[in-house]
């Protein structure tokens, strides 16, 4: 089969795949060459990167499957996917482990003043007088998005002692109880805001969720509350996150995700100490990624067994 990687995967899955397979690698590719590199393809594979538009997809007459290796599908026609019956596979599970520590070790951080007590000793300054931080034990832990990847967020906050508050789109009674069951009480995103002393984000992207965090809902948190980002760039207003920290309505943020990224990264909320900013690493495990990849390379497989369809 002809297989497109627009983004990067664990190598050995690559190498595996080239050993039966044609592949082809694009993973700075500008879009006049993702349309000549995915022409023939039957696959491809992608992460957050690569924009899979109607435009490109149709430069693809023969493509049966997409493989997002990770969860989020905000960059990916899924109007066209259903039009052309194209069968997209996700893989969340993997990466939902390594981006919910990763939440933890920012909340951690923030509530610790890590970064702050690091950088101040890399400059020779002995600090400990000044710094005092904030157990997490006792403290309430909000979750906009309690899905995949923000429930496994709440079950580590539950294992600290924290209670755990969370949210998530048609919310069902049996829903409520399977989070029950892991620590995490389901409320409205409201009531989520006004209880949490540390607030983590893990929505989707959708025309719904934009700025779903914005100066309205900020305004609705503790005062001194944290801000924890892990979903997508367009879900939280960073303007108005840098106007709560500049007013104290937030104690400090943390964001792995942000709504510009790649070499032209500007973010209004670099420079601050009481910031944390990583280049969307949140799946970027070795234990994760490997995972993902055995898992891309079992699709194609299966997809190779199958039949075509008549044409």
């Amino acid at each position: 089969m002809q297989i497109l990687i627009a983004d990067p995967i664990d190598a050995e899955a690559i190498r595996e795949l080239e050993q039966r397979h044609d592949v082809r690698c694009a993973f700075k590719a500008d879009p006049d060459e993702m349309r000549a590199l995915i022409a023939d393809c039957e696959v491809v594979v992608f992460r957050s990167r690569a924009q899979l538009t109607a435009d490109l997809m149709s430069a693809a007459p023969n493509l049966r499957l997409l493989i997002r290796a990770g969860s989020g599908t905000d960059n990916v026609d899924l109007s066209y996917v259903q039009r052309h019956d194209l069968l997209l596979v996700r893989i969340p599970g993997p990466g939902a482990t390594a981006v919910a520590e990763l939440a933890f070790a920012l909340m951690l951080a923030l509530a610790r003043q890590v970064t702050v007590a690091s950088e101040h000793l890399h400059r020779g300054e002995w600090v400990k007088g000044s710094l005092q931080g904030l157990n997490l034990n006792g403290k309430v832990l909000g979750i906009v998005g309690a899905g995949i990847i923000g429930s496994r967020v709440g079950e580590m906050g539950a294992a600290w002692g924290m209670e755990v508050v969370g949210t998530v789109d048609n919310a069902t009674p049996v829903k409520a109880q399977q989070l029950a069951e892991r620590g995490i009480r389901l409320t409205s995103l409201n009531g989520v805001l006004a209880r949490a002393d540390f607030l983590t984000v893990h929505a989707p992207l959708r025309e719904n969720t934009h700025y779903l965090i914005s100066d309205a809902t900020l305004a609705q948190m503790k005062r001194g509350a944290f801000l924890i980002h892990l979903s997508r760039g367009g879900v939280v207003d960073e303007e108005a996150v840098a106007r709560a920290l500049d007013s104290g309505q937030l104690a400090g943020a943390a964001f792995d995700v942000h709504e510009k990224e790649g070499e032209q990264f500007s973010s209004p909320l670099a420079g601050r100490p009481n910031v944390i900013l990583t280049p969307h690493i949140g799946a970027s495990t070795s234990d994760a990624q490997r995972e993902i990849g055995r898992l891309v390379v079992q699709t194609i497989d299966r997809l190779d067994v199958e039949p075509r369809a008549e044409s």
